[in-house]
């Protein structure tokens, strides 16, 4: 869908030199810029956010504690 707003010059240009660098066109950066401040304003995208955060840091807590625990045992003599 096509739309028309009405920005300050000075943001505009910021904006299209930001595509620019980006290799984006302007187009996809307004509606990246979009997408992510309507995401960030949906209800419970914070929560989902930190629960994904968590499951990651799950993941990569169990492979260290596994990692710390085989290395301790190979260091000491039973």
């Amino acid at each position: 869908m096509k739309t028309a707003i009405s920005i300050p010059d000075e943001l505009f240009e910021r904006a299209d030199a930001l595509a620019a660098r980006l290799g984006k066109s302007r187009s996809e950066l307004y509606r990246d810029a979009l997408t992510d401040f309507v995401a960030r304003r949906e209800p419970g995208a914070v929560t989902r956010a930190l629960d994904e955060l968590a499951d990651e840091l799950a993941d990569d807590y169990e492979g260290f504690g596994s990692s710390a625990a085989h290395q301790a045992l190979e260091r000491s003599e039973w």
